[in-house]
């Protein structure tokens, strides 16, 4: 059900000032009446109506500002001269509707308590707050935290800790040891602790696999897109820090550890042992992975599809990959990339000849 707030109500969420264009008239406006107008939703700019809220946090979409129909806008004070109406008058308008945004969402309801289809192993925790939905399954010696919700179909194995107000949506494989930070949310699909691409030939070329022993430390206030798959580690455990978000259809190889507050955007993916640092950014269809073990430092951003195949430890944006040209152009240079090692030779010999003549 959508919920309808009052304009005051949200600026006092969101620390913001009210305010309007003209101080004049702001003087002889009741600011009763200003902190009452009803809020019911959010909109963009440019599709606002009465009742909604908007925001302006990009240089981009200013000259739809004067022209917008909604109640309020957030904004910078100034900007706050071309709005014409109501102001929330914030510092970062961004992070201000991504707050005012969680006041109008509505969570998926579930029925307090274990649905009557759930499967709970009898050594199994389950606290008397937490919401367990149809057809759930729980293993041996697990734990699921105060105010945890548990949607339809979860598989949950043995010796799983769920932390306090954690949000796992349907049709969810946590397998075996793995753990879960308080408030973070699994999206549907995903598969969290299965094993580790981890095998060896003998002399024959046959391939034997290498037991994934290790677990799945997940921290807290982490976000895990839909369809997004975790390796529980070979000896030590895969760790997710504390504030991490993922994109949906991410891959983490085994024995990876992803700093906090880091970002990694959809399809992008890591081989085993993949170390990213703290506050980086992995863009959409990154892949990393090399002959050894890779490592980012703190505050490192990837760009959209690049491949990174060695260590970085500069923070900084980095690239890689070919921009996307017409074919036929596109072809003849890649047939020229191929004699770039025989070009270089040239150059090199035609650079020492002329030292000699000196």
């Amino acid at each position: 059900m959508a919920r309808t707030l009052k304009l005051g109500e949200i600026a006092e969420q969101l620390d913001a000032q009210i305010a309007v264009a003209d101080a004049t008239a702001l003087e002889h406006t009741d600011a009763k009446v200003l902190a009452s107008v009803p809020i019911t939703g959010l909109a963009t700019l440019g599709n606002a109506r009465a009742g909604q809220l908007s925001h302006l946090s990009s240089a981009a979409y200013r000259s739809l500002l004067p022209q917008t129909g909604a109640s309020a806008v957030i904004l910078r004070e100034q900007d706050l001269q071309q709005c014409p109406g109501v102001a929330l008058v914030v510092e970062q308008p961004y992070l201000a509707f991504a707050k005012a945004s969680a006041l109008f969402a509505v969570p998926l309801e579930i029925e307090p308590g274990i649905h009557p289809t759930a499967v709970v192993h009898p050594s199994a925790s389950v606290a008397a707050t937490a919401r367990i939905g149809a057809h759930v399954v729980i293993g041996a010696d697990s734990e699921i935290g105060a105010g945890a919700i548990v949607h339809a179909n979860v598989s949950i194995s043995d010796r799983v800790r769920i932390a306090a107000d954690v949000v796992i949506m349907s049709n969810v494989s946590v397998y075996a040891n793995v753990s879960i930070g308080p408030r973070s949310v699994v999206h549907s699909g995903s598969v969290l602790g299965s094993s580790g691409f981890g095998y060896t030939p003998d002399q024959n070329g046959r391939l034997h696999p290498i037991e994934q022993l290790g677990g799945l430390v997940i921290g807290a206030d982490v976000r895990i897109g839909a369809g997004t798959t975790i390796d529980r580690g070979a000896i030590e455990d895969t760790v997710i820090e504390d504030g991490v978000k993922m994109d949906d259809q991410v891959h983490i190889g085994h024995n990876c550890r992803i700093g906090a507050h880091s970002i990694i955007c959809g399809c992008a993916g890591m081989a085993g042992s993949t170390v990213i640092g703290k506050h980086c950014v992995i863009a959409g269809g990154v892949g990393i992975g090399g002959k050894h073990p890779i490592t980012l430092c703190d505050g490192v951003t990837i760009s959209v599809m690049a491949t990174i195949s060695q260590s970085i430890d500069k923070p900084g944006v980095y690239s890689s990959g070919v921009v996307a040209s017409e074919h036929s152009h596109w072809l003849r240079n890649a047939l020229r990339f191929n004699k770039l090692s025989d070009l270089f030779k040239r150059v090199r010999a035609l650079e020492e000849r002329e030292r000699d003549n000196e």
